[in-house]
């Protein structure tokens, strides 16, 4: 195999997060994380309305987050420089505003992905990741602020994906009657309705014999930090197999504490604390409808996906 000595910068602006990737392949023909950073940037204020407009001061912040993530990737001087916007940018009525706004911060042009190429590039990140080498038949579930992505994969070939109205700022702002108090019972209940009414009226089919998932995205990756922190031991030594029945308990636990509270909460950014109890309702619904009790979590995904499209194979 030849083995190239590239490398590439991925920038992936979500609803709720920007993150930015510096990779390249190993010898082994393996793509290889150099740096990468995830910022908290909420440009989805106003998701759920009928009509989203970006405001100002969220492109602004979006655009700082998304500056200092250049600042970080241009040491490593990459060859090609991917940016990709998601649900939040597609679905806003001024997405090119902010998209033009970013090509002149960055030099680069802004890809605002489809729901379809979302999905797609996501299943590609996820297959980069080394835990799921022996995995062929699987669901991956990947919880934004904007939408849910949701994959079938059969002998590693992707069949079928949907990208849902589901994220957790979009059913917060949907749902939750007050951020400031404690998560009420009925909020919840609203939320998981919901959740399950949209896997049913999207004709969400799910492998049989209770497949294996792999769940991707900051509600499960916060989930396990809280643990760690709980623990007091490293992000990595959680593990990466996470329980319906642990994630039932964070939510009951951090459910039942006001905002300013939660804010505070070790392991739990302060900037998530509002939707962090409706992005752990969505996973147990989520789970519930598809009769799962465990989910594999994965850190590889869309920005492992653009790196590796940006990167030659061999």
């Amino acid at each position: 195999m030849k083995i190239t000595s590239l490398t590439v910068a991925a920038i992936d602006i979500g609803s709720n997060t920007i993150k930015a990737l510096v990779a390249k392949r190993n010898a082994h023909g393996l793509l290889e994380p150099i740096e990468q950073r995830t910022l908290d940037s909420r440009i989805s204020g106003g998701i759920s309305k009928a009509t989203l407009r970006l405001t100002e001061e969220a492109m602004a912040d979006g655009l700082e987050a998304v500056a200092e993530l250049m600042a970080m990737v241009a040491p490593h001087h990459p060859t090609q420089i991917g940016i990709v916007a998601t649900s939040a940018v597609r679905d806003a009525i001024n997405g090119g505003v902010f998209a033009q706004q970013v090509e002149d911060v960055t030099g680069h042009p802004l890809q605002v992905l489809s729901g379809e190429a979302e999905a797609r590039m996501i299943g590609r990140g996820l297959l980069c990741d080394p835990a799921m080498a022996q995995w062929d038949d699987f669901h991956v579930f990947d919880l934004g602020g904007g939408s849910l992505e949701i994959l079938t994969f059969r002998d590693r070939k992707l069949t079928h994906s949907a990208s849902l109205p589901l994220g957790c700022v979009r059913l917060t702002e949907k749902f939750v009657t007050d951020r400031e108090t404690p998560f009420m019972a009925a909020d919840g209940e609203a939320i998981r309705s919901h959740v399950r009414r949209t896997l049913i009226d999207a004709d969400i089919e799910f492998l049989p014999d209770h497949p294996k998932v792999a769940f991707m995205g900051g509600t499960i990756t916060t989930s396990r930090a809280i643990l760690a922190a709980a623990r007091d031991v490293g992000f990595s030594q959680t593990g990466a197999r996470i329980t319906v029945e642990l994630l039932g308990a964070i939510l009951k636990k951090i459910g039942a504490m006001p905002l300013a509270d939660r804010c505070v909460v070790p392991g739990l950014p302060a900037p998530r604390a509002d939707v962090m109890p409706t992005g752990l309702a969505t996973v147990v619904a989520l789970a519930e409808f598809a009769r799962v009790t465990e989910f594999q979590h994965s850190l590889y995904n869309l920005r492992w996906g653009l790196a590796d499209s940006l990167l030659p194979q061999s």
